[in-house]
């Protein structure tokens, strides 16, 4: 089994280049490696960036429940976008239509655990990862 993209990218959350985005760690674009994410040096910056866009979705956005932010993070012409909100309702412990608080470090893993399993194929970083990279994303 190959090794998805995502994680190929330490970019779990597979977050589209923009050269607008000065990311921490991220890693200039290299055409002959990947041609539409972003990359960065480590899966902790990677998932620092998915927890900073995650909170732009809810204080620059309004976006306030699961169903909202995973409209806006994958849409539907490339998602199962019911099943993806499904599954993070489920990682968070979340009712369908609750208002969430991503601002809420247990809320957030939950929230990025999910999308980095929907994302890739089922993978899972470590816990310490994760919790480092949503810690870097929080402060």
């Amino acid at each position: 089994m190959s090794t998805p993209r995502g994680v190929r990218n330490n970019n779990p959350g597979n977050i589209d280049y923009n050269k607008a985005n000065k990311w921490q760690g991220q890693l200039p674009p290299n055409p002959a490696l990947e041609t539409r994410f972003a990359r960065f040096d480590k899966p902790e910056n990677g998932i620092r960036a998915l927890t900073k866009l995650l909170l732009a979705y809810q204080s620059k956005h309004g976006l306030k429940t699961v169903k909202s932010i995973i409209n806006r993070w994958a849409p539907s012409v490339e998602n199962d976008t019911d099943a993806y909100v499904r599954a993070v309702e489920l990682n968070t412990g979340t009712n369908p239509g609750a208002e969430i608080n991503l601002r809420d470090p247990a809320v957030m893993k939950g929230f990025v655990r999910a999308i980095i399993r929907h994302e890739n194929a089922g993978f899972e970083y470590p816990k310490h990862i994760i919790d480092e990279g949503v810690r870097r994303g929080l402060e």
